[in-house]
């Protein structure tokens, strides 16, 4: 029973509610996650995935000042067609620029629930070789080991000068517009 009430007291501390803020945030490194997108193309729709995705967070006094980075290889993506993933590498030049990259430089929270906080993550979306302040809607649950980041967000190729979306003179083309979906899931680092 005391076990029970001293974990609700630690939650209560840690998750924010419609009135108060997130109390000292620890530090927390990705333990697991995906990152994916949906594509469309003249052929079909398609998605690509990777579950090889690190980051961390840089802990603060309150939510709205943690900052920091979550990242995943362009290597690692995978549609489920060996050509059409040469064919990305190829688009998003992945010899040269290897790496998907969100830096966060903000939170800001919303009224919510420990279990669901709506958020909006600030930073700096960074996609070959190009670097594009984004606002990302995202949705934080909280619990006594770490907290779960979810978020969806379109995303212009043409925007990143992502190019190559063409095929065999306009007959095979991937649309610029994709949807990205990140599921995360932080671990607090103890002290």
């Amino acid at each position: 029973m005391r076990s029970g009430v001293l974990l609700a007291g630690l939650v209560a501390c840690l998750a924010p509610t419609a009135g108060a803020q997130l109390l000292p945030l620890p530090d927390a490194t990705v333990h697991e996650g995906r990152l994916s997108f949906d594509g469309h193309a003249s052929v079909g729709d398609f998605t690509g995935t990777t579950t090889t995705v690190t980051g961390a967070l840089t802990g603060a006094a309150d939510l709205a000042h943690v900052s920091g980075w979550v990242a995943a290889p362009v290597t690692t993506l995978r549609t489920g067609n060996d050509r059409r993933d040469r064919d990305l590498n190829k688009s998003m030049e992945s010899a040269q620029y290897p790496e998907l990259r969100f830096e966060l430089t903000q939170v800001e929270p919303a009224a919510g629930s420990p279990d669901s906080l709506p958020a909006t993550l600030l930073g700096r979306l960074i996609l070959h070789g190009v670097t594009r302040e984004i606002a990302l809607p995202a949705t934080l649950a909280f619990d006594d080991r770490g907290v779960r980041v979810r978020c969806e967000f379109p995303v212009n190729l043409k925007d990143y000068e992502i190019g190559g979306l063409s095929k065999m003179l306009g007959i095979l083309k991937m649309h610029e517009h994709v949807e990205v979906h990140v599921d995360l899931r932080f671990a607090f680092q103890t002290p």
